[in-house]
């Protein structure tokens, strides 16, 4: 039996997931590492092991490419914190304790997520290095998602929940806080699981630091 030749060229492949899948996760690592202009559909197709064409039927060009690695990370983010932040919405009602403790699950989501996946720290810090390139980036697949958070705190307080006058403020310091010791785990060379353990331990007395009980 004779078995089809690969074209010539051709890396070959292993991975069993979806091309279109293989192809963003392996774009996403080489913008994340490199930033756009250090990166071409050669590399990314070596990378996903499928020839440039391939690449390009699935995304496009290198600009569409690159959209489509942030709407990627977008999408799996967006998915736990509207889950979280559900949660959180449902919380309000039952007072400050158990706003706050909802609101500590949410941080806790979102730390999460960007330790299992630092890559999206690592891809978004690439784009903020150039923050006029770009930038329409941040409105389609940042702003909602701070936006999410915001809207939640604003309703805490109007509910009396607890005093928040700068919501805006509060998410981004807490989002750069978090991209800052998922930097801070790249650079170590063991488990980190004191910097892991101990950020942890920050971020909810940031927290009860921001929203003490209410005086009598």
């Amino acid at each position: 039996m004779t078995m089809p030749r690969r074209r010539p060229g051709r890396p070959r492949r292993d991975d069993q997931r979806p091309t279109r899948d293989l192809v963003l996760a392996a774009a996403t690592a080489l913008f994340a590492e490199r930033g756009f202009d250090a990166v071409g559909l050669r590399d990314v197709a070596a990378a996903a092991g499928v020839d440039v064409a391939t690449v390009a039927h699935h995304t496009g060009t290198k600009a569409e490419l690159y959209d489509a690695c942030f709407a990627r990370v977008f999408t799996a983010e967006r998915e736990v914190l509207v889950a979280a932040g559900e949660r959180a919405r449902a919380a309000l009602a039952a007072g400050r304790g158990e706003a706050l403790r909802a609101l500590h699950d949410l941080v806790d989501v979102f730390v999460d997520f960007l330790e299992d996946r630092p890559e999206t720290t690592a891809l978004w810090l690439r784009r903020w290095l150039e923050p006029h390139r770009h930038a329409d980036l941040d409105q389609r697949y940042a702003a909602p998602l701070y936006a999410l958070v915001e809207e939640l705190l604003a309703a805490a307080a109007a509910d009396g929940a607890l005093v928040e006058p700068a919501p805006h403020v509060t998410v981004r310091s807490l989002v750069w806080a978090v991209h800052g010791h998922v930097v801070a785990l790249a650079a170590q060379d063991g488990s980190g699981a004191r910097e892991r353990r101990e950020f942890r331990a920050f971020v909810h007395r940031f927290l009860d630091g921001l929203y003490p009980p209410a005086t009598p």
